[in-house]
């Protein structure tokens, strides 16, 4: 019913890069994509790609979009989340720090896979995804399952007075997960942030799981902008239904 998977930076030639922005040429990432999708054993040619801007916009995928990105010229620009609810339709969102979420509707058999760094945690993109699925698909939030990925974890994501304001003029409820570490520094728990968006949009906490992995703690194993100091690559997210 599904194939699904976050990438790392093991692999390919120096790395196993999926951003055509990050200093590859374009025919090494592509290569990257051909050797990901033989691992998942699906078309790389029905993967599509999204246009990403830290915003809280949703695009709803289907079969006219694939290949959009990779193989020929999308129109999915300004989008951080994707969803769909069509068979052999891949889609594919980036990180290098920024929370990946993960959402599945067993029963309305829809997905959607969403981009969330502070800006659109902020904005709550996660559970407006949820109400985009509920919306587009019929979907019961009751019923979707979440998974909430690797990312910069509250050891390592340390913001100034700026950020943290941003959480309280929009999200007083935050405040428990925001800990004063000096003088205007804050660390934010941004996976904790997004799980309890979520369950106030209407999903169960046991059809959550949060893997609170760090991606700066462990950028041996990740791209991580901070630890990398912004020259990185970007890592994947990619989920289908079959």
């Amino acid at each position: 019913m599904l194939v699904h998977c976050f990438t790392t930076r093991l692999g390919g030639s120096g790395g196993f890069n999926l951003g055509f922005n990050r200093g590859d040429s374009r025919e090494r990432v592509v290569e990257n994509y051909k050797k990901l999708a033989d691992a998942l054993d699906i078309d790389c040619r029905n993967m599509v790609l999204s246009g990403q801007v830290h915003d809280d916009r949703i695009y709803p995928a289907d079969e006219r979009d694939r290949g959009k990105g990779l193989f020929c010229e999308s129109d999915i620009k300004g989008y951080d989340a994707l969803m769909t609810n069509k068979r052999n339709t891949a889609l594919v969102t980036f990180y290098a720090d920024c929370v990946p979420i993960y959402l599945l509707d067993p029963e309305k058999k829809a997905i959607a896979l969403v981009h969330s760094g502070w800006r659109g945690t902020v904005l709550e993109i996660a559970s407006k995804t949820i109400d985009g699925m509920r919306n587009k698909y019929g979907c019961d939030p009751f019923d979707i399952q979440a998974v909430i990925g690797p990312s910069i974890g509250k050891c390592c994501f340390e913001v100034g007075e700026e950020v943290y304001s941003e959480f309280m003029q929009r999200l007083i409820w935050s405040s428990p997960h925001c800990k004063k570490t000096g003088l205007d520094k804050w660390h934010i728990d941004l996976q904790s942030i997004i799980k309890s968006s979520i369950v106030n949009a209407g999903v169960k906490e046991e059809n959550i799981c949060l893997t609170g992995v760090c991606t700066k703690c462990n950028k041996d194993l990740f791209y991580s902008y901070r630890g990398d100091e912004g020259r990185t690559g970007s890592m994947a997210a990619v989920m289908q239904l079959i």
